[in-house]
């Protein structure tokens, strides 16, 4: 049987989402409590699997990730959620469970996924994980422009880094919006899928924009042509969280 889950995360302590040897994961943290949990009903239970919708890079958090588990059971989902977030740490937890689908993929079975940089105009002691501080005053108005460059079904492999898992740089970018919120500035980017730091590399190219130093020639030429100058550009981990996954 398979059940889907929506999980929220700080990133700080992990090194991405997905489970890797000698390395402390937001995956393998969960898989070890999802089996401890199935352990507690031995005989009556087992596990099989346990996907995210994606990758997330380290230090990367998210609001609202999707994964699905496939075990045998005999525990209600609610049971499940309680046990899984009595033994996980504080910067990890479970939203909800429910059964899903034996045919639903937390992967194959998105059609898209939203993302959303958080950039501070003010110094802070208390967000610092979760924001990137720009002291430079940022022309909004300028990168909310550019960033039209960035919508439609494009080639972005000046905004990624290799990856052998990828075959293909080409991605649907079916949203980009800034926001000015007080001293907070949103990036909200919705896609298709998302390459290797493709998120980060879009927000640091339209933050130097925002600076100044570049405009819409130079951006125009990163999509039509790979370059390795976005790669100066690319933002912290800290401000970015995998925001929410859709499903048809």
């Amino acid at each position: 049987m398979r059940f889907k889950f929506l999980i929220e995360y700080d990133g700080t302590n992990y090194s991405g989402w997905q489970m890797q040897k000698n390395a402390k994961t937001v995956q393998g943290t969960l898989v070890r409590s999802v089996k401890a949990m199935l352990e507690e009903t031995k005989g009556k239970s087992s596990f099989t699997d346990f996907q995210g919708s994606g990758r997330t890079d380290k230090g990367v958090h998210a609001k609202e990730q999707t994964a699905h588990l496939e075990c045998e059971t005999m525990l209600a989902p609610y049971i499940q959620k309680m046990k899984i977030n009595d033994s996980l740490p504080s910067d990890i937890n479970i939203l909800s469970i429910e059964r899903a689908p034996n045919n639903f993929h937390a992967r194959h079975s998105a059609v898209s996924r939203q993302y959303v940089y958080v950039i501070s105009k003010n110094r802070t002691a208390f967000e610092k994980k979760y924001v990137w501080w720009i002291k430079d005053e940022l022309d909004v108005p300028k990168m909310a422009s550019l960033a039209e460059n960035f919508i439609g079904f494009k080639d972005f492999s000046s905004f990624s880094e290799p990856d052998p898992n990828n075959k293909s740089t080409l991605v649907n970018v079916e949203n980009l919006e800034i926001s000015d919120s007080g001293d907070r500035i949103y990036i909200r980017i919705k896609a298709s899928h998302f390459l290797w730091k493709m998120v980060r590399r879009i927000v640091g190219t339209l933050t130097e924009a925002g600076r100044g130093n570049i405009g819409e020639k130079e951006i125009k030429k990163y999509l039509n042509e790979f370059s390795k100058e976005s790669a100066l550009f690319t933002a912290p981990p800290s401000g970015l969280f995998l925001e929410k996954v859709f499903y048809k």
